[in-house]
């Protein structure tokens, strides 16, 4: 064996009782489960839990992952293997212009480095990109609002027939490049622009393809239950598994109406369909400030909004919109600036805003609210980032209980003080909600972070230790395992993982990052790359 956990509690994915053995791994593979295992290298557990790598469900490292391909904040927390191109938003596939326009819409999400190397434009290009050395394994979702971006542009429009034939063909040839499903932001410009009609025109393709519909859906507010049967209504029709983005049920409007949601998806799946989740455990959402926008005032791209937001007249109807009725960029529901707080900025003039709430900035300039949150959009031009305090634990806690339910971070890497989600998601779950509130029990939630999300991934060798799986492994102490990661302090590594293994090769060795790159692109099985 080149490596053997001897002593160890397995804990193997699939939800039953955890056991103790020896776990041998060889060539990248877990050789043997059983006792006396001799190697090249012995890791005394000592009674530690071994457990498959953790599954982030829904992560934003897109582009932080080739920037900085060792990626200490996901696995010193565990993660072997996440998946990309969320929300509707990233950077394949692309044109020259649909990149330029995608660097400069996602820019609060995932910073645009100087120097950086864009050298892909196709899905299997970027897939071959990530080949190149990364820390993770790493699988692939085509975006919606690119995928329209590139085929009809940013006009609030149905597409023309033969742009929707246009793009169902460039998303067959993603997935079968290797993408393993479609993601929407429903929320977001452009992706909202698409009617139901439209969307299930393209998760018929999906389906038809071996992939998953991953939906940032219309609405997390005001309307969140119509917003989510709708995505149903898209699954049902085009024959498409559905996978929903970062479920949960917010703002004040939607307090303690989990089981609402829950008895729609539970009703949906008795009558046949392939329904999962995923969420985080914390209550703050994250996302880029220029989201809050309705969806006209982003038509025509980044330019044109940036022009909006200097004209008097257009900058009163947003903030009529965003304050008063409810953007749907808002998700319905009449800002309150209170819950809105900066957390990432990218011009040193704005630094000062970090930390403070739109509401309390302004209140310190003597400024309205909305014209001091127009005017930093303008001066960042559109790349801030911001925490939207919207959420409730009830909610948050029913969900995960859920039999669907994975575990994703939504975590994004870059700003001032990003969420600490980005490093903490996972031992978040396995310290706080399973040994200080017993919300899951351990071998329950190691399910949930592994086993669960591989199956929606259609990972046969992955997600479980069993012999013959790759060697995706983490060593903890369930008695210490926890976040660090504060709002305040938010990259700070998980207590209690000592190890992590990636296809066989430590990233995490006693406690220390090995900058190790034996990770690799998880391309959809179907695809035949």
């Amino acid at each position: 064996m080149d490596i053997v956990f001897r002593g160890a509690r397995v804990v193997d994915g699939t939800g039953a009782p955890g056991y103790l053995a020896d776990v041998g791994v060889r060539d990248g593979r877990i050789a043997e489960i059983g006792a006396d295992l001799g190697g090249k290298r012995v890791v005394e557990a000592d009674g530690r839990v071994l457990a498959p790598g953790f599954i982030d469900m829904h992560s934003h490292s897109d582009l932080q992952v080739l920037a900085d391909p060792a990626h200490l904040a996901k696995v010193s927390q565990g993660v072997t293997t996440e998946v990309l191109g969320q929300d509707g938003l990233s950077y394949a596939p692309v044109d020259d212009d649909v990149l330029a326009a995608m660097r400069a819409q996602l820019a609060g999400w995932n910073d645009d480095p100087a120097g950086f190397d864009w050298n892909w434009r196709s899905v299997g290009e970027y897939l071959d990109r990530l080949d190149r050395g990364i820390a993770v394994n790493a699988a692939y979702l085509v975006p919606q609002g690119t995928l329209r971006v590139l085929c009809v542009g940013y006009e609030d429009r149905p597409a023309t027939p033969a742009e929707l034939d246009r793009m169902r063909e460039v998303l067959a040839t993603s997935l079968r490049e290797g993408a393993v499903g479609l993601s929407s932001g429903l929320t977001y410009t452009p992706g909202m622009y698409a009617d139901t009609a439209e969307l299930t025109e393209l998760c018929r393709v999906v389906g038809e393809l071996g992939g998953y519909y991953c939906p940032h859906h219309r609405s997390y507010g005001a309307g969140a239950l119509e917003a989510y049967a709708e995505m149903v209504r898209v699954s049902r029709d085009s024959g498409c598994p559905l996978h929903l983005a970062h479920a949960t049920m917010n703002f004040e409007v939607n307090r303690g109406r989990a089981g609402e949601l829950l008895a729609l998806l539970d009703d949906a799946a008795a009558a046949g369909a392939d329904i999962t989740l995923d969420t985080y455990p914390y209550l703050p959402g994250a996302t880029y400030l220029s989201a809050l926008l309705p969806s006209w005032a982003g038509e025509g791209g980044p330019d044109a909004t940036l022009a909006r937001l200097t004209d008097p007249a257009a900058r009163e109807r947003i903030r009529a919109e965003i304050e008063e009725t409810g953007s749907d960029g808002c998700h319905g529901v009449p800002v309150d600036w209170a819950t809105i707080e900066v957390n990432g900025v990218r011009r040193e003039e704005n630094a000062h805003l970090v930390g403070l709430s739109v509401a309390e900035a302004a209140h310190r300039a003597g400024r309205p609210p909305a014209e001091l949150y127009f005017d930093v959009l303008v001066s960042e031009r559109l790349g801030t980032s911001c925490l939207m305090h919207v959420g409730h634990e009830d909610n948050v806690r029913a969900i995960m209980r859920h039999p669907g339910h994975t575990g994703g971070s939504d975590g994004l890497l870059v700003g001032d003080r990003p969420h600490p989600r980005a490093w903490g998601t996972f031992p978040r779950y396995l310290g706080h909600y399973v040994r200080e509130l017993g919300v899951l029990g351990l071998e329950e939630c190691v399910h949930h972070l592994t086993g669960r999300p591989a199956r929606r991934l259609r990972l046969a060798d992955r997600g479980l230790v069993r012999e013959g799986h790759a060697a995706d492994l983490v060593l903890f102490d369930p008695g210490t395992v926890a976040d660090t990661a504060t709002f305040d302090e938010p990259r700070q590594v998980a207590a209690g993982i000592t190890h992590v293994v990636v296809n066989g090769v430590p990233v995490v060795d006693e406690g220390g990052r090995t900058d190790a790159l034996p990770g690799r692109s998880l391309r959809n099985p179907r695809s035949g790359a």
